[in-house]
Order: structure tokens, then C-alpha cells, then sequence
């Protein structure tokens, strides 16, 4: 009797500490409310293209028990009680080596410990650039049993975090899979890395059945899964193509474009400003703000400079919530219950990188359109448009395996590849799109549309 008891109590003592149950985590306010959610990715190879083909670099040394416990303490030094999503690859789940079974048992029991979310991650990251819709579709129903195996108990993950994901993969993790929380798109990536995908909304989404990068218009287009940003970019950064002008686009609260490019000072210097954005101006313009971010464990990057943006963020915005990337979702989902948001967002460049120094840039996002303006902070660059993606027209996604560019392009692209998308003046689009404005931004039609 004596070890059922104590049975009883440490999984009472397992169920508590595993962080909130998915009716406690919908109860939760989204409004007034800061979040942070950071992911990090386990795999053998860079990019798993199929459960047996690979392309990149091997990265078995770089996956060990000891860089894991030592990435893991430096997100609780920087930020006591903190719950983040770990994903990992097909080969990840089921490599017998030494080093991964480590990891695996380490992991569980930071589940356990912390109330961390572990999930699978097809392809390790890009698996619609090499896979068909179907062996993708397999990959998330093996993965993430193989998932729910590992950890036991009847556990299963709030998300997955894919990179990219299609929308017929998103519309079978819902229906099929009962997950509602996908981390299936990088906002703005294009010209750089493995695939490309600019063309959506950069804060959470329902997206339609006709393209991955759209906001559904309506219940006909409607997937019931929360398509997620993967990196808060740097807006201004983010304007530009891959590495144009010898600036990287990715640049925000990313690692690798900041604390690897510039060291430790200048990067954690950049990575507040990309969170200030959301957490000051955006957090007042939208009602709450969300940070997102990624770190692999492969990276050869000190871990120091994460404990050392994590403290800076709990001191300047102690009320964050730094919860998994499938609470955050949830939440979301169930204060919209459709596409029915209006975000805006306001940045001053920072100086570093292809953040200019007194550029100004203007986002504008809902579920029709969304639409950029680039300025500067004291009006002697006059404001033009250098984004307008339209989502109330049609759009077709590409055939999975058979590209990687599967970007959303509308009439004007930030990235500026195309001869179509040379900025021009609010008052210079044509009547459809000035109307269209009229209806989700009035202060625009105010100040500069007639």
C-alpha cells in the first residue's frame, strides 16, 4: 500500500509540475498580456530530406547530453520557470546511439521538471521543398506517435513545429491529428536558407486550404490549426532579399545573425530592439505582444549570450509569460475564433545591420491584405508603399517536392526582386486596393488615400 501511495503522489507531483492541462490553458487571457515562446530543434542531420536520405552536415558531434543540460540551464538562469518546445527529427526519435537516447531521457525530464513541450519536427525543418503531401503526412503520424511513446503517460504535443508546412498537411494535423498549433511558417524568408516563403502575416493565423501563407477568408478556406511565426524579425532588416546589400534578412531575435555575427554587446543590443518592437509599440497598438524564437543545440554559439537576453527581458518586461509555443497557440485560438484581427506594427531602426538608422517602417495585417509603408523617423523620406499582398484573391500552392520557392507574392513584394514592386504612394494604388484599405486601416484613408 505504501508504494502505491507514494505512486499516487509523484504522479499527482508529475501532473502538476508538467505545467497547465489544455482546458486550464484556453482559460487564459491573451489581451494585456506579453508572451515569449522559443523552440529549439534535435536532429542527426542539418536537413533530413527522407527517413533514409540526407543533405547537409552530419551533426551527431554536436548533439550531446552535456551541450543539451548546458542549453537547458541557460534558459532557467535567464529565466527562472520558463516552459519551451523542443522538437525532434525522425532520425532524432529513433537513433540508438548513446548521445540521443541521453538526450531523449534528458528531455523527458525536463517535461517533467519544467512543463516543457516536446514535439516532432518533420524533415528537420523544410519538408514540403523534398517530400510529397503524403509522405508528409505519414512522417507527422509516425513522428509524433514515436513522440507520445517516448514520453508515455498519454502524452501528446499542443504543436509541431515544421518551418514551412503546406496547407493540406496543416488542414491533416487538425482533422486528423487533433492538433491545432503548427510552427509552419518563417515570416519573410526569401533567397536564403533551404526554402523560401515571404508573402504572410508575421503573428498567428488560421490559414486557408489554398495556400499555407494566406489567412483563410472565411469557413469554406478555413484550417483549424494556428499557423505560427518561427523568429520576431527585425522589420526593416526583413525588407530585404537573402543577403542583399551585404545585410542578413533573418536579422532579429535570432542567434545566428546576431550574437554570431556582431558578439555578445551589439547582438543582445539587436535582439532587444527586435523584442522591443513587440513588447513596447506593438504591445500598445495590438493589445498583447508575442516574441517567438529559435536556437538549435548544434549551434557553436555561447549559450551565455541567451542567459544574458532572457535576464534583460525578465528585467525590463517582468510579466512576460514564457510558455511553449502550443500554449501560446491555444490561447490565441480561443480569443479568435476566426481571422478576424487587425495587427499593426511600428519600428525605428536600430543602426545595426540592415536595420537603418531613422528609417521608420509600418505593417498593417489582417486577414484581406497586408501592406507595408517605408519612411523615415522625421518625415524627410516621404512614407511609400513596398508591400501589398492582397488574401482575398485567389492563390495556389506549389506541388510538394517539386520546389523550394514557395512564397505568397502580391502586387508589391518587400523583398523588391521583381520590376512590379518598385515603391510607390498610397495614393498610387489602383481603386480596388485603396478600397480595400478603406475598410480595416480609416487612418490611413484619413492621412493619405483619396
Amino acid at each position: 500500500m505504501r508504494i502505491t501511495i507514494l505512486s499516487y503522489c509523484l504522479l499527482l507531483l508529475t501532473l502538476v509540475v508538467q505545467g497547465s492541462s489544455k482546458k486550464e490553458i484556453e482559460q487564459k487571457k491573451l489581451l494585456g498580456h506579453r508572451f515569449l515562446t522559443f523552440n529549439t530543434v534535435v536532429r542527426v542531420n542539418q536537413i533530413e530530406v527522407a527517413r533514409d536520405k540526407n543533405v547537409g552536415e552530419d551533426e551527431r558531434k554536436q548533439h550531446t547530453p552535456s551541450q543539451a543540460i548546458k542549453f537547458r540551464t541557460a534558459i532557467e538562469t535567464g529565466y527562472p520557470g520558463a516552459r519551451i518546445t523542443w522538437a525532434f527529427s525522425w532520425l532524432a526519435l529513433h537513433d540508438t546511439s548513446f548521445n540521443y537516447r541521453k538526450i531523449r531521457e534528458l528531455v523527458v525530464g525536463y517535461h517533467t521538471k519544467y512543463g516543457d513541450e516536446i514535439t516532432f519536427i518533420p524533415g528537420a525543418y523544410f519538408a514540403n521543398a523534398y517530400n510529397s503531401t503524403e509522405q508528409v503526412n505519414k512522417d507527422l503520424h509516425d513522428g509524433l506517435a514515436r513522440v507520445s511513446e517516448i514520453v508515455g503517460q498519454g502524452y501528446r504535443p499542443n504543436s509541431v513545429v515544421a518551418g514551412f508546412l503546406s496547407a493540406p498537411n496543416l488542414e491533416f494535423l487538425a482533422k486528423e491529428e487533433g492538433i491545432h498549433v503548427c510552427q509552419g511558417n518563417i515570416w519573410s524568408q526569401y533567397a536564403i536558407d533551404n526554402q523560401d516563403g515571404d508573402g504572410s502575416i508575421c503573428y498567428p493565423y488560421y490559414p486557408s486550404t489554398e495556400h499555407f501563407c494566406k489567412p483563410a477568408q472565411g469557413s469554406s478556406d478555413f484550417i483549424d490549426c494556428v499557423n505560427l511565426d518561427g523568429w520576431s524579425m527585425d522589420f526593416l532588416a526583413a525588407r530585404r532579399a537573402g543577403g542583399t546589400g551585404g545585410f542578413n534578412s533573418r536579422m532579429g531575435v535570432g542567434p545566428i545573425e546576431t550574437l554570431y555575427k556582431y558578439g555578445e554587446e551589439i547582438g543582445i543590443k539587436e535582439m532587444l530592439h527586435s523584442t522591443a518592437i513587440q513588447f513596447d509599440r506593438g504591445f500598445d497598438l495590438n493589445g498583447f505582444a508575442w516574441v517567438t524564437n529559435c536556437w538549435e543545440i548544434s549551434l557553436p554559439i555561447d549559450v551565455a549570450g541567451l542567459t544574458h537576453w532572457l535576464n534583460k527581458i525578465k528585467k525590463r518586461w517582468p510579466d512576460t509569460q514564457f510558455i511553449t509555443q502550443g500554449e501560446f497557440g491555444l490561447i490565441w485560438r480561443n480569443h479568435y475564433k476566426n481571422n478576424d484581427f487587425n495587427y499593426r506594427f511600428e519600428e525605428i531602426g536600430s543602426g545595426i545591420g540592415g536595420s537603418d538608422a531613422g528609417m521608420k517602417i509600418r505593417w498593417f495585417m489582417n486577414k484581406n491584405y497586408r501592406l507595408a509603408l517605408l519612411g523615415s523617423e522625421s518625415k524627410k523620406v516621404p512614407e511609400m508603399v513596398i508591400d501589398f499582398t492582397r488574401y482575398d484573391l485567389k492563390a495556389t500552392e506549389p506541388i510538394s517536392a517539386t520546389t523550394r520557392n514557395w512564397s505568397l507574392m502580391g502586387e508589391i513584394n518587400q523583398k523588391q526582386t521583381r520590376v512590379q514592386d518598385k515603391p510607390k504612394f498610397l495614393n498610387q494604388l489602383n481603386t480596388s486596393a485603396k478600397s480595400l484599405i478603406r475598410r480595416h486601416n480609416l487612418e490611413l484613408v484619413k492621412s493619405s488615400i483619396k
